[in-house]
C-alpha cells in the first residue's frame, strides 16, 4: 500500500491537521463504491456545482444535509407495489446510496435542482469580512480591508 508522508509538511505548517488527516485518509474513502457517479465543477472563484447522476429517484426520495465543513447527500428509495415486475435486462441502478462531500471552511450550499436525472447542487465560499485579508499601517492604529481588484489578477484595464 503506498502512502505519502506529509510528515515534511505539518513541521512547516500550523492548523492545517485536518487537511492532512482527510488527505492520509482519502484512499480508503476512493476505493469504496462509486454509485451514483458525480461531477465537481468550479464555475467562478467562489461558487462550485456537484451534479449527481440519480436517475429513477424522486425529489422526495433524496435528502440533502448539510453539516459544518461537509455535505451529505441520500438516496433512499420508496417500496413500490409492483413487486413483481419481470425483467429481462435491468440495467439501471436503483439502489440506496449515500455520498459525502468535505466542504472546505466557509463553503455553503446555495441551493439545489433536481432535473432530467441530475441532481445539481451550487455552492459558495464566503470569507467572513473579519477573515479577509487587511492591510495595517505603520504607527496607525485602525487596520483597512485591502481591497480586491480582479483586474490586476488578469492583466486587464480597468473599464
Amino acid at each position: 500500500m503506498n502512502r505519502f508522508d506529509f510528515t515534511p509538511y505539518r513541521r512547516n505548517t500550523v492548523g492545517f491537521d485536518r487537511l492532512f488527516d482527510m488527505l492520509e485518509n482519502a484512499r480508503g474513502v476512493t476505493q469504496g463504491d462509486n454509485y451514483p457517479p458525480f461531477n465537481i465543477e468550479r464555475t467562478s472563484e467562489t461558487e462550485y456545482v456537484v451534479t449527481i447522476a440519480v436517475a429513477g429517484f424522486k425529489p422526495d426520495e433524496i435528502d440533502i444535509t448539510a453539516q459544518q465543513n461537509q455535505l451529505v447527500v441520500a438516496g433512499q428509495k420508496k417500496v413500490d407495489g409492483n413487486d413483481n415486475r419481470d425483467f429481462l435486462h435491468l440495467g439501471i441502478a436503483n439502489r440506496n446510496f449515500e455520498r459525502r462531500f468535505q466542504l472546505a471552511d466557509h463553503v455553503f450550499v446555495k441551493g439545489a435542482d433536481l432535473a432530467d436525472g441530475l441532481l445539481i447542487i451550487q455552492l459558495e465560499r464566503q470569507v467572513p469580512e473579519e477573515l479577509k485579508p487587511r492591510k495595517i499601517l505603520i504607527g496607525g492604529t485602525t487596520p483597512t480591508v485591502i481591497e480586491h481588484d480582479e483586474t490586476k489578477k488578469k492583466g486587464g484595464k480597468a473599464a
